[in-house]
């Protein structure tokens, strides 16, 4: 089995999202192998975007400071691999929107990132009819494009989105952008158990994910739990609060 299929046999895994590059390269990079070092199991990488539509005011502040401070989609690969090399058994995700990904060209960014040792790619505003264009060059390099499904997905089209995949598929918690909450709506487990209908694949619960509690819910309904914004401020206050946070979370999942 592959790195992300192991993971999830093992356990219920947590989830780290980052906006690589975000106080600073260096502090980001720390506040990761702190998360790691923690138990964080999985770490989206995300990939700073002018226009991030998806993501909360947290977030997108996040990649504009990232993006100042010159990071680039070139980097954050390089950023994987200096990862990859010290955790070899860490899960990684490149988290992108698909305008830095149609810069670079669809194979070479998938053989740079197979290179890093990065294991899939969750491509925020891919659409169903245009996936195919990325999923021939990411299974040829043996990555995981991981399908994102909405409380708002209808149970025809979530069928059609989680058909022929792997790795592991996100649902997210909430119909919105993302950001902390105080609790998560009631019928996720709902939603999970319809999509789990039509796939074998385990569902990771994301969006609003930021306090022990909420990481209790959303692994009470879910295989796994994702946290970004709350991981993405605690990074810009300091190292040890990004280690804090996430072994909060996990004490909420155990």
């Amino acid at each position: 089995m592959d790195r992300i299929t192991n993971i999830f046999a093992a356990k219920k895994p947590l989830v780290i999202f980052t906006s690589v590059g975000y106080p600073t390269e260096e502090q980001c990079e720390k506040a990761v192998c702190a998360a790691i070092d923690k138990g964080a199991d999985i770490i989206e990488l995300g990939v700073p975007f002018s226009d991030p539509m998806a993501d909360g005011p947290v977030i997108a502040a996040a990649s504009q400071v990232a993006l100042q401070g010159g990071m680039t989609l070139n980097k954050v690969i390089a950023f994987a691999a200096r990862i990859r090399a010290r955790y070899p058994k860490v899960g990684l995700i490149l988290f992108s929107y698909m305008n830095p990904l149609l810069h670079l060209g669809y194979e070479n960014v998938c053989a740079q990132l197979a290179a890093a040792g990065v294991d899939g790619i969750l491509p925020v505003d891919l659409p169903l009819e245009e996936r195919e264009e990325l999923l021939a060059p990411a299974r040829k390099h043996g990555l995981h494009i991981i399908p994102l499904v909405s409380p708002l997905t209808p149970e025809e089209r979530v069928a059609q989105i989680v058909e022929g995949m792997t790795g592991f598929v996100y649902y997210i918690n909430v119909a919105g952008v993302t950001g902390a909450r105080n609790e998560l709506p009631p019928d996720v487990a709902e939603h999970i158990a319809m999509i789990k209908r039509h796939t074998s694949l385990p569902v990771a619960a994301g969006f609003g994910i930021a306090s022990a509690e909420a990481a209790h819910a959303a692994a009470t309904a879910a295989d796994g739990v994702i946290s970004g914004s709350g991981f993405v401020k605690a990074t810009s206050e300091s190292v040890e609060a990004a280690a804090e946070f996430t072994a909060e979370l996990l004490r909420g999942i155990k």
